[in-house]
């Protein structure tokens, strides 16, 4: 993992439970639902992430903390970016339920530059919209 770095935060409200919400991040068929076209999730300290965004981006890493269903800790990065490569960063969602719904807050830690920064942010605040949408549609 790259130590210091910059960081991107991105916070969504989403209209169901921490239990839903968390089953979208460890779950393959669910997780793909919001974000990608495969992925291979193994939700246990030291499993393998392998998440192919759309057909040309995969991003690559392992869990590092489960601790369901208020936080996951994984680390990231791309197979084809030597910018960030696999395992490079760090990725922490966290879940908190806030009455009937849930405050889920992403932290992606160590990128390497400001180009980087912004295109993760521009990624997570996309995904993240679409699964708070997937949630909160009735």
């Amino acid at each position: 993992m790259i130590k210091g770095g910059l960081n991107v935060e991105v916070v969504r409200r989403i209209a169901a439970s921490p239990v839903t919400v968390f089953s979208f991040l460890v779950e393959p068929a669910k997780f793909t639902a919001w974000m990608g076209v495969g992925a291979e999730l193994d939700p246990r300290p030291g499993g393998r992430v392998r998440i192919d965004v759309d057909g040309e981006h995969v991003a690559v890493g392992e869990f590092v903390t489960v601790e369901p269903p208020h936080r996951v800790v994984m680390t990231w990065g791309w197979e084809s970016n030597d910018a960030v490569p696999p395992g490079s960063t760090t990725v922490e969602i966290t879940l908190t339920p806030d009455g009937g719904e849930t405050v889920l807050r992403l932290r992606h830690m160590g990128l390497p530059n400001e180009q980087e920064k912004q295109s993760h942010q521009a990624g997570w605040n996309q995904f993240t919209g679409k699964l708070a949408a997937l949630l909160n549609s009735p």
